[in-house]
C-alpha cells in the first residue's frame, strides 16, 4: 500500500477548510455539534481526518465512512458515557494502545473496513461491559500475537465479528476468553491454519455465519475442522460465498451432520445438480428443520431425483431468495421432488423469478402452511393455476403472502382463496386499483395487506372478520367499512383530512395514519374509538391551532388514554406560515393567535374609538373644512385658468377695481353709498375734498356671468379684482354666500397675501363673530386697520379717503 508523503499539516486543515469543520484553537481538532435530543452524534462522511471533539455527554457517537488515521490516547478521553463508538469504512492504521480505556460504558465497538495490520490486547482491556465488537475487513494475518489473548477481559462480549481477506490462521487459544456468544461472524475465505478447537470452547454459541470459499474448494480439511468446532443443534449455521462443485467440497458438511444440526443457511452460494445431489446424501437423515438459500445460482436443471432415497422428513421451513438460473428453459418440473415438497410446512420463495408453478406441483405440498411466493412474476393467470383454480388444495394453508406480482384483478382473487382456510393474506405491492362492491373471503381470515396498491376507495369487500388490515400507501381520502373486530388498522401514505369514525372500529386499539393529508384531530375524534390505546399520526399537514395545540402537547406529554407511538419530531406545523416548519411540541401561541375573534373585535373597537376621537378632533380643528375648501379651490381655479389661456401676466386678468362682498340684507348701503361713491366721484366737498377717478366694482347682482355655477363666479370675481372689500355686518356672517366669498378669499390671501382683503364694519361686530376656522381673516381684525363705518355725517369723508387710498393703484 501506498503512504502518503504529503506535509501532515496539509493533510489535517485541507479537509477542514474543504467541510467547514470548526477548529478547537487548543489542539487544532475539528468539532461535529451534530447530536440529537438522545444524544446520539452522526458525525459520518464528514471528512474528518482526526476524531473530531464532541460534548462529553453523548451516548453515542458515528464517525463511519471518513479519513480518520489514527486515534491518540487523547482523542476519546473524557467519554465515560458513550456506549456506541462506530469507527466503520476509515484509514485507521494506528490506535494507541490506551485509547480506548476512558471509555468505561461502552457497549458497542466497530473498527471494521480500515487498515489495521495487527490487532493489540490493550485497547479493549479496559472494555468490560462491551457487548458487540466488529473487526472485519482489515488487513491483519492473524488475531493475537505472542501469549497474549486479544478478548482476555471482555467477559461481556456477545456478539463477535473478524476476519477479513488477509486472515490466514486462527490458532489455539486466539480466542480466550469468549465464554459464550449470541452471534459471531468469521471471514476466512483465505484461511490457511486452522487449529482444531479455537473456536470449539466458545459455549453456549448462537448464530454463527462463516465465509469459508477457499477452504471448502481448496482445503477441505481447514473447512472440516472449522464446521466441527462450531457445529450444535441449536446454533443456526449460515455459509457465505460458496462454490459447490463435485462430491468433494460437499465433504466437510459430514462434521455438521454428525453433530445433528438443525439450521442451515446458505448466502451467495453457487452450486450445480450434482453438488446439490451430493449435499443430500451427505445430509441423510439429519433432523434439519431450516434450510435457507439467499443469492442462489443454479448451474443446472434441477435433475435431482438421484437422491430421492434420501430421508429428509423433518425438514419444515424451506427459503429461497433471489434464485438465478443458468438455464432457466431446461429447468425442469418439481413434480419428481415429492420426497422434498411433502415434508415442509413453511415454503418461502421470493425473488426468484417464478411466473407459474404448476397445480399438480402445488398438491405435492400436502403440509404446507406458511406459503411466501412475493416478488415474483405471478399474473392473475398463472396465480390461477398455481392455487389450481380455486380448488380445494392446500388445505392446510394459513398465511399466504403473494405480494409483490404482478395481479390487476382483486375478484379473481377473492374467488381463488374463498374455499381455503387463511388466516393471513399479503396481497400488497400489486395493481389493484378497485375493489368490487361484494366478496366472498374465508372465514378463517384475520389479516389482510392491501397496502403500496392504487385503491381509491374502499367497499363492502372488505371481510368483517378482519383483525389487522393495512392499507397504507393507496390513495383512499375515506373509509366507512365496519369492522366490528378489527384491532390494528394501517393507513399512512394516503390521502385523509381526518380520521375515520371511530364508530365503525369499537374494538380498534392500535391505528397508523401518517404521512397523509391529516389537518387536525381532536379529543373527540379520539373518543370516537372505545378502546384506542395506541396512535401513530406524524408527518401530516397540521394546521396549528390553539386547541389542536394544546390538545396535542398533552398527548404528547402522555396527558391522555391514546400513547402517541411514533416520534415527537414527525408532528410540526404546515400553517399558519410564521408556524410552518416547527414541532409542535415547541409552539407556544400568543393570545393574538388564540382568540382571534376576541383580538380582531377588540382591536377594531380601538381603531373605531381611535377613528371617531379623530373624526372629531379634525372636526374641532375645521380639518374637514379646510379639505373640502382646497378642494373646491382647486376645482374653481382650474376652471378659471381654462379661462384665460391666452394671458401670461396675472395682472392682465384684473378687470375690477375691488370685489364687494355683503349680504343682501345690506345691499342698499352698497348701492346708495359705496358704489355712487366710488364709480361716480363729483367734486361736491360734502362728499370728497378733491376729485378722484371712477373706480370698478364687481358685485354679484350685476358682474356674475349668467349660466356659470356660483362658486365659479365667485372665484373668477375675486381673481379678478385687485382688492375685496368685505362689507361685515351680522347679516354678513348669517349669510351662506357671503359665508362662501369669505371662505374663498381665506384661500387668496394665501396666494396673494393680506393686502388683497379691505374689512368695512357697517356697525360693531366682535371678532370672536367670525368664525374660528377664518384665522386668517380674524388675524386680520386683530392685527389689521380696519375700515368702520362712521354713523356721524362729518366723519363720513375721511372714511372715503382711506378707502379710496385702500383702493388706489401702485401708479396712481
Amino acid at each position: 500500500m501506498r503512504h502518503l508523503t504529503t506535509c501532515p499539516l496539509t493533510l489535517l486543515l485541507l479537509p477542514s477548510l474543504i467541510q467547514g469543520q470548526i477548529l478547537d484553537p487548543d489542539d487544532g481538532r475539528p468539532s461535529c455539534d451534530h447530536c440529537d435530543l438522545h444524544l446520539s452524534c452522526n458525525c459520518s462522511f464528514s471528512g474528518f481526518t482526526r476524531v473530531p471533539t464532541v460534548t462529553d455527554q453523548a451516548l453515542s457517537l458515528d464517525l463511519s465512512f471518513n479519513n480518520i488515521t489514527m486515534v491518540t490516547q487523547d482523542d476519546l478521553m473524557g467519554h465515560s458515557r458513550l456506549r456506541a463508538l462506530d469507527l466503520h469504512g476509515n484509514r485507521l492504521a494506528v490506535i494507541h494502545p490506551s485509547a480506548f480505556d476512558s471509555l468505561w460504558s461502552l457497549e458497542e465497538l466497530d473498527l471494521s473496513g480500515n487498515l489495521l495490520t495487527t490487532l493489540n490486547h490493550n485497547w479493549f482491556s479496559k472494555l468490560e461491559v462491551l457487548q458487540q465488537l466488529n473487526l472485519l475487513d482489515n488487513p491483519y494475518r492473524c488475531l493475537s500475537h505472542l501469549s497474549s489473548s486479544l478478548f482476555q477481559g471482555l467477559v461481556r462480549l456477545r456478539r463477535l465479528k473478524f476476519g477479513g481477506s488477509d486472515l490466514k490462521e486462527l490458532r489455539t487459544g486466539d480466542l480466550l476468553g469468549v465464554t459464550e456468544l449470541a452471534d459471531l461472524t468469521v471471514h476466512a475465505n483465505n484461511l490457511a491454519r486452522y487449529d482444531s478447537g479455537t473456536l470449539g470452547d466458545i459455549w453456549p454459541l448462537g448464530r454463527v455465519t462463516l465465509s469459508l470459499h477457499g477452504p471448502f474448494l481448496t482445503n477441505v480439511a481447514v473447512a472440516a475442522a472449522v464446521l466441527a468446532d462450531i457445529s450444535y443443534p441449536e446454533t443456526p449455521i449460515t455459509l457465505e460465498d460458496l462454490h459447490l462443485v463435485g462430491n468433494q467440497s460437499v465433504q466437510p458438511f459430514r462434521e455438521s451432520a454428525k453433530r445433528r444440526i438443525r439450521h442451515l443457511s446458505f448466502r451467495n452460494f453457487s452450486v450445480s445438480d450434482e453438488s446439490i445431489v451430493d449435499l443430500l446424501v451427505v445430509l441423510d437423515g439429519v433432523p434439519l428443520s431450516l434450510v435457507s438459500f439467499e443469492d442462489v445460482t443454479l448451474n443446472g436443471e434441477g435433475r435431482w431425483e438421484k437422491g430421492s432415497w434420501t430421508d429428509h422428513k423433518n425438514i419444515d421451513q424451506f427459503f429461497l431468495r433471489n434464485v438465478v438460473v443458468l438455464d432457466v428453459f431446461k429447468f425442469t418440473s418439481l413434480v419428481k421432488l415429492k420426497f422434498l415438497l411433502q415434508y415442509p410446512r413453511t415454503v418461502s420463495v421470493t425473488n426468484a423469478g417464478v411466473f407459474v408453478i404448476p397445480c399438480e406441483t402445488s398438491r405435492l405440498l400436502v403440509n404446507l402452511q406458511y406459503l411466501d411466493l412475493s416478488s415474483n412474476l405471478l399474473t392473475d393467470l398463472t396465480l390461477a393455476e398455481s392455487l389450481c383454480h380455486g380448488e380445494k388444495t392446500l388445505e392446510e394453508l394459513r398465511v399466504l403472502n403473494i405480494s409483490g406480482n404482478p395481479l390487476k384483478s382483486l375478484s379473481m382473487m377473492n374467488r381463488l382463496v374463498a374455499k381455503l382456510k387463511l388466516t393471513h393474506l399479503d396481497i400488497s405491492r400489486t395493481g389493484y386499483s378497485s375493489m368490487p362492491s361484494s366478496c366472498s373471503w374465508p372465514s378463517t381470515l384475520k389479516y389482510l395487506n392491501i397496502s403500496r396498491a392504487k385503491l381509491r376507495s374502499i367497499t363492502d369487500c372488505l371481510p368483517t372478520s378482519l383483525e389487522v388490515l393495512d392499507l397504507s400507501y393507496n390513495d383512499l381520502k375515506s373509509f366507512s367499512r365496519a369492522l366490528p373486530l378489527l384491532r390494528e388498522l394501517y393507513l399512512s401514505g394516503n390521502k385523509f383530512l381526518r380520521l375515520p369514525a371511530g364508530q365503525s372500529f369499537p374494538n380498534l386499539q392500535t391505528l397508523t395514519i401518517q404521512f397523509n393529508t391529516l389537518n387536525v384531530f381532536s379529543l373527540p375524534d379520539l373518543r370516537s374509538y372505545r378502546r384506542l390505546e395506541n396512535l401513530q399520526a406524524g408527518y401530516n399537514k397540521f394546521i396549528c391551532t390553539c386547541d389542536f395545540v394544546n390538545f396535542l402537547q398533552s398527548q404528547l406529554k402522555g396527558g391522555g388514554d391514546v400513547k402517541l407511538t411514533d416520534r415527537e419530531d414527525g408532528y410540526v406545523c404546515d400553517s399558519p406560515f410564521h408556524l410552518k416548519g416547527e414541532a409542535v411540541s415547541q409552539v407556544r401561541l400568543s393570545v393574538r393567535d388564540c382568540h382571534q375573534v376576541l383580538f380582531i373585535s377588540l382591536c377594531c373597537g380601538v381603531f373605531l374609538f381611535i377613528g371617531v376621537l379623530l373624526c372629531v378632533l379634525l372636526w374641532r380643528l375645521h380639518t374637514f373644512w379646510y379639505i373640502k375648501m382646497t378642494w373646491a379651490w382647486l376645482k374653481a381655479k382650474r376652471c378659471s385658468q381654462k379661462q384665460r389661456k391666452d394671458t401670461v401676466e396675472s395682472e392682465g386678468l384684473l378687470s375690477f377695481d375691488a370685489f364687494v362682498s355683503y349680504s343682501e340684507r345690506d345691499s342698499s348701503w352698497v348701492e346708495n353709498f359705496l358704489v355712487p361713491e366710488l364709480e361716480e366721484p363729483t367734486e361736491d366737498s360734502s362728499r370728497s375734498p378733491s376729485f378722484s377717478r371712477p373706480m370698478s366694482l364687481c358685485l354679484h347682482k350685476r358682474d356674475f356671468l349668467p349660466g356659470y355655477p356660483i362658486m365659479d363666479n365667485i372665484m373668477s370675481a375675486i381673481e379678478h379684482s385687485r382688492r375685496t372689500i368685505f362689507v361685515l355686518s351680522e347679516n354678513f356672517v348669517q349669510s351662506d354666500w357671503c359665508r362662501y366669498e369669505l371662505d374663498f378669499s381665506h384661500f387668496w390671501l394665501f396666494d396673494v397675501g393680506g393686502d388683497a382683503a379691505i374689512l368695512i364694519l357697517l356697525e360693531p361686530l366682535p371678532k370672536d363673530n367670525v368664525p374660528k376656522r377664518f384665522y386668517k381673516l380674524r388675524k386680520l381684525m386683530s392685527s389689521t386697520t380696519y375700515l368702520e363705518w362712521p354713523q356721524e355725517e362729518d366723519r363720513r369723508p375721511e372714511f372715503w379717503r382711506s378707502l379710496r387710498n385702500a383702493l388706489k393703484r401702485d401708479g396712481d
